[in-house]
């Protein structure tokens, strides 16, 4: 099994009837630590389960790194913190929420394949974890956002709208562990709807009250379609909010 973005080649499997380069070999013991890390928490993986998995002796795990189970999982934290961002680039074309959707299914498709790995690798606690762990799994936060902020247009944002992104981030984060400790339920397009629709709420919310998130706002929702993401939502809430009416 490979930890990889789904939707992007990760390959890193190597074949065993060759000898292997110094850059290979530490791609094939990376690719087995990860393959590990994806279902057990690190505290829980040993440098043995890693040489078997891959197929080698403990001492060549060794040898590729020295600083032993610390520094293999720092870069396989690192690794995957690569290939996870990865879910987050789409192309700058076509519907805000069209974009948004293919990120997140990749993203929860990475959620779902490595169900363990993730709750532990947002989650922290574990034994292995230091401030350098710490700082990757905060990058992987950044340039999410990032990514988010470039297809609105905005690269240099101001405090609101950049909280507001930061903030759905955590939402997301928040929503994929509630759903792998829910049982993966409800279905995963369901799930990534409800984070579209949250987008959206969120990003109207905050454009009622800060002039650069308007501007964001309308020059997104202008390439929105009536019978898109946001038409519907619309619709669905303009009812609820009628019903309260004569609070205003």
């Amino acid at each position: 099994m490979r930890w990889g973005c789904p939707g992007y080649p990760a390959d890193m499997t190597v074949r065993a009837y060759r000898r292997l380069s110094v850059e290979e070999r530490r791609a094939q013991l990376l690719d087995a630590a990860l393959s590990l890390f994806a279902h057990r928490a690190p505290e829980d993986v040993s440098l043995d389960d890693v040489a078997e998995a891959a197929g080698v002796s403990r001492p060549l795990v060794y040898r590729y790194f020295p600083g032993g189970k610390q520094q293999l999982y720092e870069a396989a934290l690192r690794s995957a913190a690569d290939l996870l961002e990865l879910c987050f680039a789409e192309p700058q074309a076509g519907p805000l929420t069209q974009r948004l959707s293919r990120a997140l299914d990749r993203y929860l498709a990475f959620v779902d394949e490595h169900d363990a790995g993730f709750s532990a690798l947002l989650q922290g606690g574990s034994v292995v974890e230091t401030s350098r762990t710490t700082a990757t799994v905060d990058g992987i936060r950044r340039a999410a956002a990032q990514q988010i902020l470039v297809h609105l247009g905005v690269p240099a944002p101001g405090p609101r709208l950049r909280m507001m992104v930061r903030t759905w981030i955590t939402a997301v984060e928040a929503a994929s562990l509630i759903w792998i400790d829910e049982g993966k339920q409800p279905e995963v397009g369901s799930l990534r709807d409800w984070l579209v629709d949250q987008f959206i709420a969120l990003l109207t919310a905050t454009a009622a009250t800060d002039p650069e998130t308007a501007a964001a706002a309308r020059a997104a929702l202008a390439l929105e379609s009536a019978d898109g993401p946001v038409g519907v939502l619309a619709r669905r809430v303009i009812p609820v909010v009628s019903e309260a009416a004569h609070l205003l």
